[in-house]
């Protein structure tokens, strides 16, 4: 019989205080690099890095002492208050993390704990006045933030600002004179090369563990959290557990390089591949807080083709797999993109010269401008290379594709009301769900045929089109308001974790 063992990606940085782990290993295996000596075998091969190769050791420690001061452990309390009005949410990195979180919280038979929840992560000094960045999922929702330096100092931290598409925040204590950490040039990053994570995994003390980076641009959706997520991780085999989350990911030269966000695990510790967020992205991010309180994003108004697509579809966009970019699938007709002349069906290869051939890498790219930047896009079409000026917009973009989607997710069947019925119920106007099947409403709901939605959110709806508009304007969590026709009553049904 085969078993088959199912690779899950985890958001890392909450490990309980209350719990603990330990993990050992030992090895007295050694490395026989004598299995050729004595022998007549000989390299025949000559590859293109033979040469004069350096073997002088890499020096880990002058790096390592160097960046543990600035690394910092974050411990949250989230008052029970808090933690109940969330009670009936999916964590923010989907399905599949579930038992992560039940393992290191508990889910009290599936009722809500009735203590406050406590938690810690991981974070870096970026100025010496106290400035530390960390995972928006570290501090998301707590009540209360203490910071424990290296030194074991404590400092209570307020929030300046998050940025939940990213998964970073900027938190602050009153400091001054602090080991702030230098910050690295992600781009400059290349695969095979010697990288530190630092943090405070599995409540334990400063943690220093040593991998390489395994690839670039790396998009595992994990992140559920932003109405845009944006991943283009740096991927390494560096060990890193609950608790590293916004934890420090350096290069040999001490510089940040990365902020730890996930795992790639089977069993929710440490089995594989640790992702970490680009300096530079992370950069733009922490300056946009300090500066505006906020992101600043500027977008694109595309909607990119998925790179495992069947046949049919690529034969339906043109897309050419001989093509190193990315194609477009659908354009926003009041976007940036639009306006500069992109179409569907064009392949972008390079922005501003950096050639692209991923869709994380192309959102990374474009995550790190804001409204009214211009790019310079080189796209292909018709086997043609062009080049376009595109001057970024502040809103994300819709898409005819996106909105049936989403209203096809609720799993019902819709028919506007007339302004006849609309009087005889005593409402201005509305949309009524007529018919139920699997879906959204039928798993987080007790709705019943019959209802009348008259308000998504705050928007209100009066047509099934203005339905699909307002869905595809909600953020993850929002509120469904309407009544039953011959009933004065007006109802209100929660929606939680909704995918656009």
């Amino acid at each position: 019989m085969t078993k088959t063992i199912k690779l899950t990606a985890l958001a890392l940085g909450i490990a309980s205080i209350a719990g603990g782990a330990a993990l050992f290993a030992n090895s007295n295996q050694k490395s026989d690099s004598s299995i050729f000596q004595g022998s007549n075998n000989t390299l025949s091969t000559h590859t293109s890095y033979t040469g004069n190769i350096s073997t002088t050791p890499v020096d880990f420690e002058k790096a390592a002492t160097a960046a543990v001061p600035s690394v910092v452990h974050i411990k949250t309390v989230t008052k029970f208050k808090e933690v109940a009005g969330k009670s009936q949410q999916q964590n923010p990195f989907g399905d599949e993390g579930n038992e992560f979180f039940k393992k290191f919280f508990g889910d009290n038979g599936g009722q809500q704990q009735q203590q406050d929840q406590r938690a810690s992560g991981s974070g870096v000094i970026v100025s010496t006045d106290g400035y530390i960045v960390t995972n928006n999922h570290v501090v998301d929702g707590a009540t209360d933030i203490v910071v424990t330096l290296n030194d074991r100092k404590n400092y209570k931290a307020k929030v300046i600002g998050t940025d939940a598409n990213t998964d970073l925040a900027l938190i602050k204590i009153d400091g001054h004179g602090l080991a702030a950490m230098p910050m690295g040039n992600s781009d400059d990053a290349r695969l095979g090369q010697w990288v530190l994570a630092i943090g405070y995994p599995l409540n334990l003390d400063v943690t220093v563990t040593e991998g390489i980076i395994s690839a670039k641009s790396r998009n595992i959706g994990i992140n559920r959290q932003g109405a845009a997520p944006v991943e283009s991780f740096i991927q390494t085999d560096a060990a890193v557990n609950p608790g590293s989350s916004g934890g420090a990911l350096i290069n040999t030269s001490g510089e940040l390089i990365g902020i730890n966000a996930a795992i790639a695990s089977p069993t929710g510790s440490y089995a594989g591949y640790a992702y970490s967020i680009p300096s530079n992205l992370v950069k733009k991010v922490i300056e946009d807080i300090m500066k505006f309180g906020s992101v600043q994003r500027g977008y694109l108004g595309i909607s990119m083709a998925p790179e495992q697509l069947d046949d049919a579809k690529k034969k339906e966009l043109g897309i050419n797999d001989d093509v190193n970019g990315v194609w477009i699938m659908e354009v926003d007709p009041s976007g940036a993109a639009a306006e500069a002349g992109l179409k569907k069906g064009d392949a972008i290869v390079k922005i501003n010269g950096t050639s692209v051939s991923t869709t994380s890498q192309l959102a990374e790219q474009v995550a790190r401008q804001k409204p009214g930047d211009q790019l310079e896009i080189t796209f292909l079409r018709d086997g043609s290379e062009q080049t376009a000026q595109v001057t970024l917009k502040n809103k994300l973009g819709s898409f005819a594709s996106q909105k049936s989607a989403a209203i096809e997710s609720l799993g019902a069947d819709f028919a506007a009301v007339s302004g006849e019925d609309a009087t005889k119920i005593g409402i201005a106007g509305g949309v009524q769900v007529t018919n139920i099947r699997d879906g959204i409403l039928s798993s987080q709901t007790n709705m019943r045929p019959g209802f009348v939605i008259t308000k998504i959110g705050d928007q209100k709806i009066k047509s099934v089109d203005e339905l699909k508009e307002a869905l595809g304007n909600q953020s993850a969590n929002f509120q469904i308001q309407g009544v039953y026709p011959g009933s004065n009553e007006v109802y209100y049904y929660g929606i939680n974790d909704f995918k656009k």
